[in-house]
């Protein structure tokens, strides 16, 4: 049992964060099977997570927050993954748009304090919005359909957001849309939710992370304020990518699916130890080919380990880091990751992809991570390119 964080207040160090997270990880994985069963969201998981204080982990501490970096704050991402990569994946979401809002120069001071109080002192939740059906992902260019139409009174917001992670427990939606300027702006409009005109469709049926509510949310005609815009732009001025979000987010991104690779790993070993068929007369454990397969997966495991705290240490250190740098950690981590799980399926038979055990949904979930952006692809190309000088 976590002891609860008076309001206001914060975990007394940075470890202490760690230890919080590992002690509420058991009750994550042991509701997680039935969450996935169900495709139900886990809102016990975040009340427990408001009262560990680790919903204001990045907030600054000036505003009652943890302020932890990225480095502390991607080994609990890593923890909460590998017991449940559907609640890392909605806790990293929003932990991210904390940790870029307290460094952002962009965001108007009164906002970033409300988002940043509410998140201290209860279950307050926010995500950025931005794949529409037509657009897919902004990374892949194009002007969103979404439109902000400028009133007298306030902005008029109407679109149609797909994969809005976490939309069942989201307070605030980060909004990317264009305005119906001559010349459209790109940008954020920072969003209430359950404001009138506002619909959550539940459309997310997944292969896998099927707890982390990625619904479609519908915006009607939604009024909000004049100044709830953040950062908006000429859509050229959006093409130089923003190193501060890339870092961040493929930092934790790659702590959530070496999570689920560990939880595989740690399950393929009890198997390989307690496995002894007849034919063997001792346990899996004891065969060359075991133990090189589990090798593999330890090496791999390792790699990420290293590449995940480095990179993240370099970020607090305040290192110069190219998005090219972080698009190649989250290729090579989640790969790793998904290489890992698959060695765990070739010794496992039957049992590794039977639902009464767990191996087959960290496989679920594990492939997941190749579906973030940036994508593999978009990765392989800007490298090649940039080595041949294109």
């Amino acid at each position: 049992m976590v002891t609860s964080v008076a309001k206001g207040r914060t975990p007394h160090s940075e470890p202490d964060f760690i230890a919080r997270a590992e002690a509420l990880a058991t009750g994550f994985a042991a509701r997680a099977a039935e969450h996935d069963r169900t495709g139900s969201f886990p809102f016990e998981n975040f009340r427990e997570l408001s009262e560990a204080g680790l919903l204001s982990l990045t907030v600054p501490a000036i505003h009652g927050g943890a302020g932890a970096g990225a480095r502390y704050s991607a080994r609990v991402i890593g923890i909460v993954g590998k017991a449940d990569p559907s609640t890392a994946l909605v806790l990293s979401m929003h932990t991210i748009n904390h940790l870029v809002i307290a460094r952002s120069p962009t965001w108007p001071a009164r906002l970033s304090r409300k988002l940043a109080r509410e998140s201290v002192e209860g279950v307050a939740l926010v995500n950025a919005l931005r794949v529409e059906p037509e657009l897919g992902s902004p990374a892949r260019g194009g002007l969103p359909a979404t439109i902000a139409r400028r009133t007298e009174t306030g902005w008029r917001l109407s679109g149609h957001k797909i994969y809005s992670t976490g939309s069942p427990i989201l307070t605030w939606y980060l909004v990317w849309a264009r305005t119906d300027e001559a010349e459209p702006r790109v940008g954020q409009f920072l969003v209430p939710a359950g404001l009138p005109g506002t619909r959550i469709i539940e459309t997310w049926d997944h292969h896998g992370l099927r707890a982390s509510g990625s619904h479609d949310v519908i915006f009607e005609d939604v009024v909000i304020p004049l100044d709830a815009e953040i950062d908006l732009r000429k859509p050229a001025d959006w093409r130089t990518p923003d190193v501060t979000q890339a870092t961040i987010h493929t930092v934790f991104v790659a702590a959530i699916y070496d999570g689920v690779a560990r939880a595989a790993r740690d399950w393929l070993i009890s198997f390989l130890e307690q496995r002894v068929p007849a034919s063997l007369g001792a346990p899996l454990a004891s065969l060359p080919r075991a133990q090189e397969i589990l090798g593999a997966i330890e090496a791999r495991l390792a790699v990420n380990a290293r590449l995940i705290d480095t990179f993240a240490r370099d970020f607090d250190d305040g290192v110069q880091l190219s998005a090219s740098e972080s698009s190649a950690l989250k290729l090579t981590v989640t790969n790793n990751a998904v290489a890992a799980v698959e060695d765990a399926l070739s010794l496992t038979g039957n049992h590794g992809l039977s639902r009464a055990n767990p191996l087959e949904r960290h496989y679920r979930d594990v492939l997941c991570g190749r579906v973030h952006t940036p994508q593999d692809d978009s990765t392989r190309i800007g490298l090649g390119r940039a080595a041949l000088g294109l």
